[in-house]
């Protein structure tokens, strides 16, 4: 009798690390507290860079938290334990800056123009402008109250359209307005597929020709005041954005900035409702 042929022993279903998915394809674990946010956005946080800005330096290696390397941008960190470095230089929260300028018309409310215009960051040459970021957008051809800042969540709870904290602009236009258009301005014009409406709108003074406006939004959407004089059929000859809440643009001159009192800073966070434990 021939022997039955040995079966053999199976084999473990061992998996190589290789077969482990990488740290970068992992789900990052949910925050387990307050302090607990992704990497690009503890960059952010700390005033260092955006977070946009944050995910480029982390894919291309410059940053590193505790020591080591990290090209994951899903990665949670703790703010209250995490040490972080961009280049081997320690990184921490910076003090919270706040500015206001008079922007002049003509410069654009960015940072690096590729078209080599004049940007907004020309007038902060006397302020150390690295991770100071506009609140909000004026566009070339406007002028008028402008803020920077490197706190997020105060810029963020400005700019948020739950907090409806109201922009003020005079405006000056190529006609005589009348009371039925600027009825029609705070009951909603369409334009562009877009109900865009003004939450007050009262004429200042008028010319032979033209006349000056005080228009009031509580949102801020893409050339919201220039198109919403167009479906009228009236042109901008200027726009100036004269207070954000109750802060007014007041006597500061044309291209000037200067640092927030302790007071304005706080009457726009009441009025936007930002919680602050000043950076975080």
């Amino acid at each position: 009798m021939k022997d039955k042929p040995r079966r053999s022993k199976p084999t473990p279903n061992r998996r190589t690390v290789s077969a482990l998915p990488s740290a970068s394809a992992r789900k990052p674990a949910p925050p387990s507290s307050g302090k607990r946010v992704t990497l690009p956005r503890a960059l952010s946080k700390l005033g260092f860079c955006s977070r946009t800005q944050g995910e480029e330096l982390i894919r291309a290696g410059h940053v590193a938290v505790n020591g080591h390397i990290i090209t994951d941008t899903e990665a949670w960190i703790d703010l209250d334990t995490a040490k972080l470095a961009v280049d081997g230089k320690p990184i921490a929260a910076e003090a919270p800056v706040y500015l206001m300028l008079n922007k002049p018309r003509g410069l654009v409310t960015t940072r690096h123009d590729p078209e080599g215009r004049p940007t907004v960051f020309d007038c902060l040459k006397d302020f150390d402008h690295a991770h100071l970021s506009p609140v909000g957008r004026l566009d070339k051809a406007s002028e008028g109250l402008l803020l920077f800042t490197n706190d997020t969540q105060f810029a963020n709870a400005l700019l948020d359209p739950e907090t409806h904290v109201p922009k003020t602009y005079h405006v000056q236009i190529d006609t005589l307005m009348d009371d039925a258009m600027l009825k029609s301005m705070t009951e909603g014009l369409q334009q562009d597929g877009e109900i865009l409406k003004a939450r007050r709108a009262i004429k200042l003074r008028e010319g032979e020709k033209n006349s000056w406006l005080e228009i009031e939004l509580d949102e801020g959407r893409n050339r919201h005041i220039r198109r919403m004089l167009e479906a009228l059929d009236i042109a901008t000859l200027r726009l100036i954005r004269v207070a954000i809440g109750n802060l007014a643009l007041g006597d500061l001159e044309k291209g000037a900035v200067r640092a927030l009192t302790d007071a304005e800073l706080e009457d726009l966070r009441g009025q936007s409702k930002a919680t602050v434990s000043p950076r975080f």
